[in-house]
């Protein structure tokens, strides 16, 4: 027994001298990052602003939209600036980050965040001072740290990582200040456990070769899988496990232009703000649309016409070359799947109004002369009339057979049901009036 104890000893020597030794080397092998690195290469830095798209994926196969992601970064002369808001789908709740670094040497210098549920801001110098205020319990807390050693701040250290020279095998560790109300310490690392080959096809722009950069943070215990354009270091997706979730952040990449036109924005505007005339009219759906013995029947137009609601938006849109160009193309792509996004600067180039009254109607005014397409879409009550026979009776004179006459019945369903309708029209001149009739007939 002696004997197997003494064994077992050795073994267990052995093998825990073996994982230290691996530890150490693995300690000695990462990079150990500070700001003023001259591991950050400042070319690949870029102004610019970008939306990602966040999703939400069950169990990897369904994925739901639940916010996107509006990022803003101007990288001049002076500091970098990188300011986030966060927008969820059907609510006018916005999330609003900030983070600003020494352009330099990338050292934090201020950060804030404001959402519904709390209140942040830290300036950071000798001391990491500020305030945080919890909305929900109301509770207000000042922060003073002393700064002991070098760090990145916890908000802009993922878009630094780009700038880092990334390769096959490629690993670092980066000291991070992130704040949490009860924290012990606010200094965490956060590591780039590793670095290696992939691609990135994009539904737009087809493939990207880009490299996968693997991040676990300690301060969240999360996990991160940054995919990184290898030529440009365009950040094209982010995947991350936290709590047992799986989120994919995507590029919604606004910037694509596929068009031969050029847009022009302020003539379009002028289009719109600068003339004297006036688009009005009134959007309805007259419901014809019968089944059975008269499907296809319409009986004296017998159904009312179901008008837009009051508060139904209607959209005007400038009917440029250009417009025309993105229709045809998008009609094309989606064909294939895929749907172009309008850029955004066409998409400031609209003017939208609403039903006023219960009658549908509507107004547009200070046009100048040109094509508009009108658009809307509004839900009604869809009628439909449908016969069915019932039964059948023969008809006998004398005992011999004449006729048979078929027995029916016709019901009327009311069922939900939805109008889309476009509009193209035109103003000749300034100063006109011209009336429309939106309408959907079934």
């Amino acid at each position: 027994m002696i004997i197997k104890n003494q064994k077992h000893s050795r073994i267990s020597f052995v093998f825990h001298t073996l994982l230290f030794l691996a530890a150490t080397l693995f300690c000695q092998a990462q990079t150990a990052l500070k700001p003023g690195d001259n591991s950050f290469d400042k070319k690949w830095l870029k102004s610019g602003k970008y939306e990602m798209a966040c999703f939400s994926l069950d169990g990897g196969m369904n994925k739901t939209e639940i916010s996107s992601f509006v990022i803003e970064i101007n990288s001049g002369s002076g500091p970098l600036a990188i300011y986030t808001t966060l927008k969820v789908p059907g609510s006018e709740d916005h999330w609003r980050d900030t983070s600003i670094v020494d352009g330099n040497t990338f050292r934090p210098v201020y950060r804030s965040s404001f959402n519904r549920n709390r209140e942040m801001v830290l300036k950071y110098d000798k001391e990491v001072t500020g305030h945080y205020y919890d909305k929900q319990t109301k509770k207000r807390s000042a922060i003073k740290e002393p700064v002991k050693e070098a760090f990145f701040d916890s908000y802009s250290y993922p878009y630094l990582l780009a700038l880092l020279p990334l390769a096959s095998g490629y690993n670092a560790d980066m000291t991070v200040y992130d704040y949490k109300p009860g924290n012990a310490t606010n200094i965490k690392k956060t590591l780039i456990e590793e670095v290696k080959n992939s691609l990135y096809v994009s539904d737009l722009t087809g493939e990207h070769k880009s490299w996968q950069v693997s991040v676990y943070e300690q301060a969240t215990n999360e996990k991160y899988e940054y995919y990184i354009d290898k030529e440009t270091r365009r950040l094209w997706k982010v995947e991350v496990f936290s709590k047992g979730q799986h989120i994919l952040m995507v590029d919604k990449e606004l910037d694509y232009n596929p068009f031969k036109t050029t847009f022009d924005k302020v003539a379009t505007l002028k289009m719109l703000k600068s003339g004297s005339a006036v688009i009005s009219g009134e959007a309805f759906a007259r419901d014809n649309q019968n089944e059975g013995a008269l499907g296809g029947i319409a009986v004296l137009n017998v159904n009312k016409k179901q008008y837009a609601r009051a508060g139904t938006k209607i959209v005007l849109i400038p009917y440029t070359a250009f417009f025309k160009e993105w229709m045809k193309v998008n009609e094309a792509s989606r064909k294939k799947g895929r749907a172009i996004p309008l850029p955004a600067e066409v998409a400031e180039c609209m003017k939208v109004t609403t039903v006023y009254d219960d009658k549908g109607h509507f107004e547009f005014v200070n046009l100048m002369p040109g094509e508009y397409l009108l658009y809307t879409e509004f839900g009604y009550t869809h009628t439909s009339i449908r016969t069915e026979v019932t039964g059948y009776s023969d008809k006998y004179i004398n005992g011999l057979y004449q006729s048979t006459y078929t027995h029916t019945t016709t019901n009327a369903y009311d069922v939900n049901a939805s109008a889309g309708i476009k509009k193209v029209v035109t103003i000749k001149k300034e100063g006109e009036k011209v009336e429309v009739k939106l309408r959907k007939t079934l």
